[in-house]
């Protein structure tokens, strides 16, 4: 008898547990109910239209009739594009003139406005301020100053005496302008982002090099650039992620500089690798070569991001084995 009843004691208790479980779970419904609003957009326009574009890339669509199953042609097509090629040699040549700079300029703002300075915060609100101007208003701004007829710029440069420059005709000054632009924009983002990274530095490592009589620039480039690592190599894969997908700074400026709207300005200078993707899937109506462009673009980025992740990381623990031996 008091084995049987041993036996049943555990059978019902095994049979007990999934029951407490499922009203366990069924008393967190509000929570999921809350959160569910997220998840299916998110299905609906951000999972469903990845996976879609990659089964796109395998067939040809101009978003009315019906699909055309090509296999890896528009793959081989994109390969032998010059048009993808000139988009890519221009894409690069901007991101690299403006990413290099702009970083540069950022992590010195910030460890000046790191410094004991009075109007701080409005030095913060100052730079940060470019970032949310709205692009069609910096693209009149711009365009008002880099006009190839009535522009300050050349205004300024026919004070000088010196010639004249076609900002939005020529193709080194549409790059040009295109870096100045970029530049402009999101230095003051970047700041930001390194400050934030600074007011997490010990002040006690500053105090002591000050004490040690360091310089600002022997302190800048020995306590604050090697704490900064991980905020670096943030700002440095967000900023190839960026540069690699630029797109409304060209759309805007160069739309009315020549060509057709989307054209990257006179010769395709301005032409972009984004911008290109945007000409033939929304212009054209190719949506299988606009998609294949896209992934194209992601792989092209992906690659970049890493690599910039490896440097950053062989170069941090290359430090970390100089200080291990100084220590020794």
């Amino acid at each position: 008898m008091a084995a049987t009843t041993t036996a049943t004691v555990p059978a019902t208790r095994s049979a007990a547990a999934p029951v407490r479980r499922r009203r366990r779970l069924l008393s967190y419904w509000p929570q999921y109910v809350a959160i569910a609003p997220f998840y299916l957009l998110f299905l609906a326009f951000g999972l469903f239209p990845i996976l879609f574009s990659i089964y796109l890339s395998f067939n040809e669509w101009d978003g009315v009739g019906e699909m055309t199953f090509v296999g890896l042609g528009q793959y081989q097509y994109l390969v032998a594009d010059p048009r993808f090629w000139n988009a890519v040699s221009n894409t690069f040549i901007i991101w690299i003139g403006s990413t290099v700079p702009m970083l540069f300029l950022a992590l010195l703002l910030a460890f000046l406005l790191h410094q004991s300075i009075r109007f701080k915060g409005a030095y913060r609100v100052a730079f940060f301020l470019p970032n949310v101007t709205s692009m069609v208003a910096m693209a009149i701004v711009f365009g008002s100053v880099f006009s190839d007829s009535f522009g300050l710029a050349n205004g300024f440069l026919r004070w000088l005496g010196s010639q004249e420059i076609g900002w939005l005709t020529e193709s080194w000054a549409i790059k040009l302008t295109l870096v100045l632009m970029v530049i402009w924009r999101w230095t003051g983002y970047n700041a930001i982002i390194y400050l934030a990274g600074l007011q997490a530095i010990p002040t006690e490592l500053y105090d002591a090099a000050k004490v040690d009589g360091a310089s600002t620039w022997r302190i800048f480039t020995s306590v604050t650039v090697p704490m900064l690592r991980p905020v670096i190599l943030f700002t440095v894969i967000t900023s190839t992620i960026g540069g690699l997908s630029l797109f409304t700074e060209p759309q805007v400026l160069l739309a009315n500089s020549g060509g057709n709207e989307n054209s990257g300005g006179p010769g395709e200078a301005g032409m972009t690798i984004v911008l290109y993707q945007y000409n033939q899937a929304f212009t054209q109506f190719d949506f299988g070569y606009g998609s294949a462009i896209a992934w194209a673009l992601f792989l092209i980025a992906a690659v970049f991001s890493i690599i910039n992740w490896r440097l950053v990381r062989e170069r941090e623990g290359l430090a970390d084995r100089r200080t291990r031996r100084a220590g020794r």
